[in-house]
């Protein structure tokens, strides 16, 4: 068993790594995405993102049917800043995220180079123009991602959802997936809170008890998608709700 002092070098230097694949992604996102189709494009998201998590010491295990091509709405709880990760490991999407994300360092900057949609949340405006922005994605044969909680939980419970993104899938005739998320110990399958990023966790702070901690292991499950059929976005995201429920367990 490592002592604390090899956690902690191992931490660093796992950081330094994460960085420069980082930075090796915005350089891929700067010079190579403009040369590749649309599946190259989302071959090398995927990549890379497994790429990350192998080098954040977290193993992913993938449930489930794997999104087909869009239309699709996937709908996902959240918990952790590294859900983003884990999803796009398992499939390339396009995510909403709150605004806040755009400006962390080099998150921010991948973010929005793989074409996250940022959303300021307590804006009727911007969230109004975030919805028909999704529908046009929807419209184009996206897989659009988003998580209805609106923040993150403790992963005790589910967080209510908000039905208001789901208007663009209503908007744009596409199918829901929904999708569960779980962090766990990686050597005995136990559910883990060390990835949790609440309250007033900073993303370094996450980052570093992360890189702490024993290895985890993130399982992305996926349910079966299907259409509103009928239901207004309210209902419909009660029933997402349960759905994703009984995935992230």
């Amino acid at each position: 068993m490592a002592t604390g002092l090899g956690r902690r070098l191992s931490a660093a230097w796992r950081i330094v790594r994460a960085v420069a694949h980082g930075l090796r992604g915005l350089w891929i996102l700067r010079r190579r995405f403009p040369r590749l189709d649309r599946a190259e494009r989302q071959a090398c998201i995927e990549r890379w993102s497994r790429e990350m998590l192998a080098l954040l010491n977290i193993d992913l295990r993938v449930e489930g049917a794997r999104p087909a091509d869009g239309p699709l709405l996937l709908v996902a709880n959240h918990t952790s800043w590294l859900d983003i990760l884990a999803v796009l490991g398992a499939r390339s999407v396009s995510f909403v995220a709150k605004s806040d994300i755009r400006h962390w360092p080099l998150v921010g900057a991948v973010a929005a180079g793989a074409g996250t949609l940022f959303i300021e949340r307590t804006s009727r405006r911007d969230a109004l123009r975030t919805v028909h922005r999704m529908a046009e994605g929807l419209q184009s044969g996206e897989v659009v991602a988003i998580f209805p909680e609106g923040t993150t939980g403790d992963g005790r419970m589910l967080l209510p959802f908000h039905a208001n993104l789901l208007q663009a899938a209503i908007a744009a005739d596409a199918p829901a997936q929904p999708c569960g998320i779980r962090f766990e110990d990686a050597a005995t399958g136990r559910p883990s809170r060390v990835a949790l990023y609440v309250g007033d966790d900073t993303l370094l702070g996450s980052l570093w008890r992360t890189l702490t901690a024993d290895p985890l292991r993130v399982v992305v499950r996926f349910g079966t998608p299907a259409a509103a059929n009928g239901r207004d976005r309210r209902r419909w995201a009660q029933d997402l709700h349960t759905e994703v429920d009984a995935l992230r367990q």
